[in-house]
């Protein structure tokens, strides 16, 4: 691992816990996985936005060379946000970007996704949207009958 130079700003790593907290409070939440990714399913924010840090090729991963560009016409940056991927490995990298690049308020995810749901944290799937509906009906029936 190389020394991550920054300008005076040192990232804050957050738990998911704190993060929801956070989403909750008005934060944003920039997911920087892959598309195919995010479309697997997401950490289920009002405000969320999907911009991918790294893509992958047939050369293996390549950073998005747009990131920063694509951050800053969504957002401003005054912004709050939390910046979270998939472990908490590219999120990392994108949040010393974010602050390298005079984003003041951008916080990494610690544990990613992966953490997420395993604190049984609320997640969105698309794919499986209608499935999500029938669970939560199945789960509410069985909460009435109790």
């Amino acid at each position: 691992m190389g020394s991550i130079e920054s300008s005076g700003s040192e990232v804050v790593t957050v738990d998911v816990q704190a993060a929801k907290d956070l989403l909750k409070s008005g934060y944003g939440y920039v997911d920087v996985r892959t598309v195919e990714e995010y479309k697997k399913g997401h950490v289920d924010a009002e405000k969320i936005l999907n911009i991918p840090y790294l893509f992958n090729t047939p050369e293996g991963r390549v950073k998005n060379p747009q990131f920063l560009q694509e951050v800053s016409s969504a957002c401003n940056k005054e912004d709050l946000l939390v910046v979270g991927c998939q472990s908490g490995v590219r999120s990392l990298s994108a949040t010393t970007d974010l602050l390298t690049a005079g984003f003041k308020h951008a916080n990494n995810m610690g544990g990613g996704y992966l953490a997420w749901v395993e604190h049984h944290f609320p997640v969105t799937k698309p794919e499986d949207a209608g499935k999500n509906n029938q669970k939560v009906d199945q789960r509410k029936k069985a909460e009435d009958e109790l």
